[in-house]
């Protein structure tokens, strides 16, 4: 399993082409050598492909805005073509009943999408946070997604952090969905619901770890989406060392 960073983590320095430009220069001098692309400003393919190319990175996965993935799934995927990237994913999906946000709702709108990517040969990737935990009909949202929707055309980017905020057991998780799980969103959670660097909070990641190979899990991309007032830079950097401190690169 590789290391990567998930750049939503330095959004803040992201917002215009020279920061997006500067921060992937200083991702890639703490060591990483895969990156996430999300929650940065727009940018045009062959652009991220010239930026990539200069620092060594390669990206991995991206967390595209739902209305492109809605409105031109197609080319997304071309795009996404241009710098080499095979996972376009979807970072947030609020199933709240009151503003229309249904399960129902997002199967009839994103199973298309899903199918869209496929045949353009690419993975779309669903990202969790707590709220997939809520049960319907006796059955988690995110075992419904995962019964819903074909393995071959959508997997889960499982975020440790927010699986453990609903109550559950990431390990667990990831036994439950191994196979679909590609790249996994690694974030400690501290007491106070605090994110946390790698390795300062309380997550188990040596279970972790052990459940995410076992599920052919390729990448494990550090986020963290609060940084408690500490720079965002020195909290990935930390987060490589302990990565790197259990022997992976």
């Amino acid at each position: 399993m590789k290391i990567g960073a998930q750049m939503y983590t330095v959004r803040a320095f992201t917002q215009d082409l020279d920061g997006f430009r500067e921060s992937l220069k200083r991702i890639a001098d703490i060591g990483y050598t895969t990156v996430q692309v999300s929650g940065t400003c727009a940018f045009e393919p062959q652009w991220l492909k010239e930026q990539l190319a200069q620092t060594g990175l390669s990206c991995v996965l991206t967390h595209t805005p739902a209305d492109r993935l809605l409105r031109d799934s197609l080319q997304v995927a071309k795009d996404h073509d241009v710098f080499e990237c095979d996972m376009v994913g979807l970072g947030y999906y609020s199933f709240d009943d009151t503003k229309g946000d249904t399960y129902q709702c997002f199967k009839e709108k994103y199973l298309p999408v899903a199918k869209v990517l496929h045949d353009a040969g690419k993975y779309f990737m669903y990202h969790n946070h707590d709220q997939e935990f809520r049960k319907q009909d006796g059955k988690t949202l995110l075992q419904q997604l995962a019964e819903d929707f074909p393995a071959d055309q959508m997997g889960f980017t499982l975020d440790t952090f927010w699986v453990q905020a609903s109550g559950g057991d990431p390990a667990q998780w990831l036994e439950r969905l191994a196979g679909r799980i590609p790249c996994i969103h690694l974030k400690d959670y501290a007491y106070g619901r605090q994110m946390a660097v790698i390795g300062e909070g309380n997550i188990n990641f040596d279970r972790v770890f052990e459940k995410a190979e076992a599920g052919l899990t390729r990448y494990m991309l550090v986020e963290q989406d609060d940084c408690n007032g500490e720079d965002p830079f020195e909290c990935l950097r930390r987060s490589y060392q302990y990565l790197r401190a259990m022997g992976f690169q």
